[in-house]
């Protein structure tokens, strides 16, 4: 009899996974924790060129920004001091002219670097696709690339 409940047991499970014609999970948002969100907002809405969303708690102390259809970037303050990412936890943006990104960092001399840490210099992957790394104002870091363009 035990023998009959886990091969029923098993039987259901197998015919549930195979009715579950759902999409798979996909991201919803991320979000970051930051200190100042005036400095923050600018950086991604100004520098990365992300559009806002309405955010439901209207206080003063989220912003929200579509990364993709149906995906965010969530913005909230409260952070109460800058702290230390690894580069290899990331987020990483597309971006239409990586060219004119890269030289509008020059210009304004905000700091970036190719993945090895070489500052000021672009990294070419073994896919052709150009990629720099930089850090928003609290530190994330962040890789700008020009795949798909």
């Amino acid at each position: 009899m035990k023998y009959l409940c886990v091969i029923l047991l098993l039987g259901t499970c197998l015919y549930v996974n195979a009715q579950n014609k759902s999409p798979k999970a996909h991201i919803n948002h991320t979000a970051i924790f930051v200190i100042d969100i005036a400095k923050s907002g600018n950086f991604y809405s100004n520098m990365i060129g992300l559009d806002t969303v309405p955010e439901p708690f209207h206080d003063g102390k989220h912003i929200w920004y579509k990364t993709a259809e149906h995906t965010m970037l969530h913005v909230i303050q409260g952070a109460d001091q800058k702290k230390e990412y690894y580069k290899n936890q990331h987020t990483c943006f597309t971006v239409p002219n990586f060219n004119a990104f890269v030289e509008n960092l020059l210009a304004i001399k905000w700091s970036f670097e190719d993945v090895a840490g070489n500052k000021n210099k672009v990294t070419t992957r073994v896919d052709g696709i150009h990629q720099i790394w930089l850090q928003d104002p609290d530190g994330y870091w962040l890789e700008i690339n020009d795949d798909n363009f």
